[in-house]
């Protein structure tokens, strides 16, 4: 079905690590994306139960050359000199139809040698909140690994309790982190450390090749993809949840959805994942702590970089700086389109700092304002005031705020950053409480509510009779406010 390459494989061990899955009782198929398949080159797409066979790691698929990736990280600041994909294994890489380079991961298939002891199984649960929450970012336009297939495996996997197991399949433009290059620099093999750096630059950034520096050009393109992909994850409330370094993917991707959730009442100093008990990933402090992880990728450059002493350092250290007026220009941009203002407007920071304020003195719903404030200039009314001013505990406030806004916003006027503004507010997200119902009612068996979940958050600019049921806020007996990792 597909057409498996291993260029990966070809790096120094222990970079990539021969292993096999570990069979499991009954797989049956969950879900398969066949779009993403055919995305990938597949033609001649098989039948369930083959699917299920390949996708649980009972079979391999033809060309599969399974293996292990070795990686290190900064967990929640601590470091890790070996992690690895304790649970995962790297299949092979395809070419797509765009001929860009992908990587396909098996994650929950067994024991790997990077397993630490543990039993290299995942739940049911964080398989069904991966493909979910991916696959709406991906329609979202956020870059992101995404979900190829889910399959549960006849099996219990015992975290606190038992629960039924299950396997996901992983795409991505590849699982190169700022913790491979710390994994190898721990072990000062500056051979395996330029293989690992000419390989990404081959893979994802071929321009730095030809520069002066081509390393130092690297960390730049790093900086630069990281810097966007931040600012749009905040554009859409959305909160990683574990922001490891080993977590920070060197391609500019969205990668790992274990304790992830989407802010509901506007904070910024929000945190979902229960692990944080620091809230060092608070919503707000996501930027900064992509800028930290980044410095510590450069530090993994060093060796590789032209210059010596303080002069590398401090050339090092401006590339990270640069972080900051990146980002800001994204969010800049980014700002606009959500409030419907001119994309180089003048008046989106304030405005939006202002919204932000109103939001979160009015315990206002991110994405429902958001929303709101799009149908208002699509069709505005006092009626769409009203729904507005409703979405708050401070109407007179926010009253004050929706003045300033309509006196700078021109979507009203202008068809295209009408369509900009819609593009930017999706009418639904997965909401904390929706996910954990796809994942309660399937653990029960039923897996109806996440593909219905699923058929609405991967198309999530539609305004639906069944979107906007599934885009209501949480109740107050509804709110989930701890999600949990899948380790």
């Amino acid at each position: 079905m597909l057409s498996f390459e291993h260029r990966y494989a070809t790096l120094p061990e222990p970079l990539w690590v021969a292993s096999q899955a570990t069979p499991v009782a009954h797989p049956e198929l969950i879900a398969f994306n066949a779009p993403l398949a055919r995305e990938l080159g597949a033609q001649d797409i098989p039948d369930a139960p083959t699917l299920a066979e390949w996708f649980s790691g009972n079979q391999l698929p033809p060309g599969a050359k399974p293996g292990a990736l070795g990686y290190a990280g900064h967990q929640f600041g601590n470091f890790v000199p070996q992690l690895g994909d304790g649970r995962a294994l790297l299949l092979g890489e395809v070419i797509d139809q765009h001929g860009k380079r992908r990587d396909v991961q098996l994650k929950g298939s067994g024991r790997t040698p990077f397993s630490r002891g543990g039993d290299g199984r995942s739940p049911l649960g964080p398989v069904l909140r991966e493909y979910l929450v991916s696959e709406f970012m991906a329609a979202v336009g956020i870059p992101t690994t995404r979900a190829l297939a889910a399959v549960t495996t006849g099996e219990r996997v015992v975290r606190q309790l038992p629960e039924p197991g299950a396997v996901f399949t992983r795409v991505a433009s590849s699982h190169i982190r700022a913790g491979t290059f710390q994994f190898i620099a721990a072990r000062q093999d500056e051979a395996a450390l330029k293989a690992l750096a000419d390989h990404v630059i081959e893979r994802h950034y071929p321009g730095a090749a030809s520069a002066d520096d081509p390393y130092m050009a690297l960390l730049e393109a790093v900086v630069a993809r990281q810097a966007e992909l931040v600012a749009r994850w905040l554009s859409i409330g959305f909160i990683h949840g574990v922001m490891n370094t080993d977590n920070c993917s060197l391609a500019g991707e969205t990668i790992d959805y274990g304790p992830c959730a989407f802010m509901e009442q506007f904070n910024p100093q929000k945190v979902y994942s229960s692990i944080d008990e620091g809230r060092r990933y608070a919503f707000a402090n996501q930027p900064a702590i992509a800028q930290w992880n980044l410095a510590r990728f450069a530090e993994t450059l060093l060796p590789l970089i032209d210059g010596e002493g303080d002069a590398l350092v401090e050339k090092a250290t401006d590339a990270i700086r640069h972080f900051d007026p990146l980002f800001n220009a994204e969010q800049r941009r980014l700002h606009a389109d959500k409030l419907g203002l001119e994309a180089e407007s003048d008046q989106a920071e304030a405005l939006m700092e202002g919204l932000e304020s109103q939001m979160h003195q009015g315990r206002m719903d991110m994405t429902a304002t958001f929303d709101a404030l799009k149908q208002y200039v699509a069709s505005p009314s006092d009626q769409r005031r009203e729904d507005v001013l409703a979405l708050t505990q401070n109407p007179e406030a926010l009253g004050e705020w929706l003045t300033q806004w309509q006196a700078a916003q021109v979507a009203s006027q202008n068809t295209d950053r009408l369509a900009a503004m819609q593009r930017a507010n999706p009418v639904v997200i997965p909401r904390n409480h929706r996910v954990q119902e796809a994942i309660d009612a399937a653990v029960e068996g039923d897996f109806t509510p996440f593909h219905t979940l699923l058929a609405v958050v991967t198309k999530p600019f539609d305004d639906t009779v069944e979107a906007r049921r599934l885009a209501a806020p949480a109740t107050e007996n509804e709110q989930v406010l701890r999600t949990f990792c899948g380790t």
